[in-house]
């Protein structure tokens, strides 16, 4: 890898790859801090290659969920939070803490008793609620419960 050779070869480092490297000594330091260089480069390489694992792991758990899916479930929650805006007639910070879970809503056996857990969760609203949920529960249909990556072992 240029990344542990590069401090002892600048015009290479310089000239091809350059973009590749993460870390690189000043210039101007030159003679006496070559000397540390050694040591340190490839500790330091080897943190710069823990963090591109890092990242690729972050990125295999984000690929196992269904993007089009995550994007549908995002918008849906965006939707609820603007809805309940309107119902409570308040901010989202205002808001009294009301829980709709998704997944919980997709686990009911049918549509009445997706019905009647959303009503007990609007229970303390003062406007009318029916639209809200028809609205809701027609979102919904279609939709898969989320479910846990499930962990490979590394």
């Amino acid at each position: 890898m240029s990344v542990a050779t590069g401090a002892g070869e600048p015009a290479a480092a310089a000239g091809a790859g350059g973009s590749r490297v993460f870390f690189q000594s000043p210039r101007g330091g030159g003679g006496g801090s070559s000397r540390e260089e050694p040591g340190v480069a490839p500790a330091a390489a080897a943190h710069v290659q823990q963090q591109q694992q890092r990242r690729h792991q972050q990125g295999k758990v984000t690929v196992k969920y269904d993007r089009k899916e995550l994007r549908k479930r995002l918008a849906l929650e965006e939707w609820i939070v603007e809805q309940l805006g309107r119902l409570y007639g308040c901010e989202e910070e205002e808001m009294p803490d009301v829980e709709i879970d998704i997944d919980d809503l997709l686990d009911a056996a049918d549509e009445e008793e997706r019905a009647l857990k959303l009503q007990e969760a609007l229970v303390d609203c003062y406007k009318p609620t029916e639209d809200f949920i028809k609205e809701l529960l027609t979102r919904i249909r279609g939709m898969r419960k989320l479910s846990p990556p499930q962990k490979k072992s590394i």
